[in-house]
């Protein structure tokens, strides 16, 4: 079985989110997805979500391509997982891109899909606070 693994905050769900958790999932038969908890957002992103991590963590899991979530508490985490839940592939967004280059040096393969270019939590966030102003 080929485990792939991604990481986000996965806030105010979209069709963007969606495409990369498929992509994801294709390159592989099961799909672990390191949700960001609600302190790691705030003390290292200083980001606040609008859901709260166990709502996100809902949301997630009733996507058919998740196949498990997990709690991403920190940024050294990664090289423990991939190899505490026997990942195979690592992705994440291209906007990462050579950021987690170092996971290959654990045998993972890296791969960064290309982000759904029309849709962002950041354009949405920004789009309700210009309607609101």
């Amino acid at each position: 079985m080929r485990r792939v693994i991604t990481y986000g905050t996965f806030d105010l769900l979209h069709y963007g989110h969606i495409n990369l958790l498929r992509r994801a999932r294709a390159l592989g038969d099961y799909l672990i997805v390191a949700l960001s908890t609600d302190e790691f957002n705030w003390n290292e992103k200083k980001k606040r979500c609008y859901f709260s991590y166990e709502e996100r963590k809902l949301l997630l899991e009733a996507i058919r391509y998740v196949d498990l979530v997990i709690p991403e508490e920190s940024w050294e985490q990664k090289r423990r997982d991939v190899h505490l839940y026997q990942a195979d592939t690592f992705v994440i967004g291209d906007d990462w891109t050579g950021k987690f280059d170092f996971l290959r040096e654990e045998g993972i393969e890296v791969v960064y899909l290309p982000r759904t270019p029309e849709i962002s939590t950041t354009q949405i966030k920004q789009e309700i606070a210009a309607k609101d102003g």
